[in-house]
């Protein structure tokens, strides 16, 4: 009788170590997320870093970690060492809720504010959706100081393509307003290679 009562409970103890140890189900994941893509993860950019569009090759040369807030997103300075300095642009990484990147080159034609609800520039008509003054930190090379504020106008137009005005604000609440043209990277399509520190 008491060896019966010992088989039993060592089957008992067997059985439940048995279920602690059988793998628990995944969690459910969102199949967007960009995190495990063999491209690399856009929200992890950081100086040094090199990035490929479109079969051109970029350097990350410094970030703006901006915050609005609760809202916090990215901007990154991209060089590709063109002699005239033509590839010079930059990248904003957002999630608002879903990951958002976009490639903007600075506009050059006659001078622009963001002073209508609705700008056409260059045959594409953009209306302003966001507006607002953010505080940043900067690191590498950016061209602005380590710290700082910046009042940014975005406007948004067909085909995922956007016009953004931002000015860093000195002292005395004032600034020159630069104006940048947009286009929205496909996730995908935007290859990462860490820097050699990573």
């Amino acid at each position: 009788m008491a060896i019966a009562a010992i088989v039993a409970l060592i089957v008992v103890v067997l059985r439940q170590r048995r279920g602690a140890t059988a793998a628990a189900p995944p969690l459910p994941r969102d199949p967007f997320d960009v995190a495990d893509s063999a491209s690399g993860d856009p929200r992890r950019l950081r100086a040094g870093d090199m990035v490929e569009f479109l079969g051109e090759r970029m350097f990350v040369r410094g970030s703006l970690r901006l915050k609005e807030g609760g809202f916090t997103w990215d901007e990154h300075f991209l060089d590709a060492l063109n002699e005239d300095g033509s590839g010079r642009r930059w990248i904003s990484v957002e999630e608002d809720p879903d990951l958002e990147v976009v490639m903007w080159t600075p506009y050059d034609g006659p001078e622009l504010s963001p002073t209508a609800r609705e700008l056409t520039v260059e045959g594409v008509t953009y209306r302003r959706d966001e507006h607002g003054v953010a505080n940043y930190t900067s690191e590498g090379t950016t061209g602005v100081g380590t710290t700082g504020r910046v009042e940014y106008a975005d406007y948004s137009g067909p085909g995922g393509k956007g016009l953004a005005f931002e000015r860093y604000l000195d002292g005395d609440g004032q600034g020159t307003w630069e104006a940048s043209l947009g286009e929205r990277i496909p996730n995908g399509t935007l290859t990462i290679y860490p820097g050699s520190d990573a």
